[in-house]
């Protein structure tokens, strides 16, 4: 594969194209494209492979028992996924991965990703490094995610989840990854008491918005 496209990959992260290309083979790296919509992983599988965004994005999903699905985690393009499953490949899969866009995956072999290859390529321990890293940043949007959803009024949870993303952008204005649907499944609320939430916001003038493009026009109260 073309390895300069994966320069923007945190798991690559100080490795050279140049190394990258000898230490792509050692992992058993695979590409894959998926069409939007297009399922990745279904649940009940078990994986031995993580799998890397190299473009689009894609949506880990929920889906209850009695009906419904709520979206668990959004990776971008960069980004990690599965690795915990990898790691223990015995365990069936419990969630959904679907492409919320085209988008292109790179798989590589969790096992060899962690053993260090005879041929002793250089950068193999700092792509170690790269994973232990990505994997505590994974359980702290987990735990950010659970403070964004602990608090019982749809407002307090909208206030949380926008102030963190103006935070994460940088700006009090920004577009969020999700649609109105998503958006009420990742906050666990109901889509037509988020959308009156929302309208009664911007009547406060606490915020303006146009789908999925929001600005904070004063400091949400939590």
């Amino acid at each position: 594969m073309d390895t300069t496209v994966l320069s923007h990959v945190e798991l690559f992260r100080d490795i050279q194209i140049k190394e990258l290309q000898l230490l792509l083979p050692c992992l058993q790296a695979r590409e894959k494209r998926y069409a939007k919509g297009e399922m990745i992983c279904r649940a009940g599988e078990t994986i031995s492979e993580l799998g890397v965004v190299v473009s689009g994005s894609i949506n880990v999903m929920v889906n209850f028992y009695w009906g419904g699905s709520n979206i668990f985690g959004h990776f971008e393009a960069g980004q990690v996924f599965g690795e915990t499953y990898a790691a223990l490949p015995e365990r069936e899969l419990l969630v959904d991965v679907v492409a919320a866009e085209d988008c292109m995956i790179l798989f590589l072999s969790l096992n060899s990703l962690l053993t260090t290859c005879r041929r002793g390529c250089a950068r193999h321990h700092q792509i170690i490094r790269n994973l232990i890293r990505l994997s505590a940043e994974k359980n702290f949007s987990l735990s950010t995610r659970m403070m964004q959803t602990a608090p019982k009024t749809i407002r307090e949870r909208l206030s949380l989840y926008l102030s963190e993303q103006a935070q994460r952008h940088g700006s009090n204005h920004f577009t969020i990854p999700y649609s109105r649907q998503q958006l009420a499944d990742y906050l666990s609320v109901d889509r037509s008491a988020l959308s009156n939430e929302l309208s009664k916001m911007q009547q406060d003038g606490l915020i303006r918005f146009h789908r999925s493009e929001f600005t904070l026009l004063k400091e949400l109260d939590m």
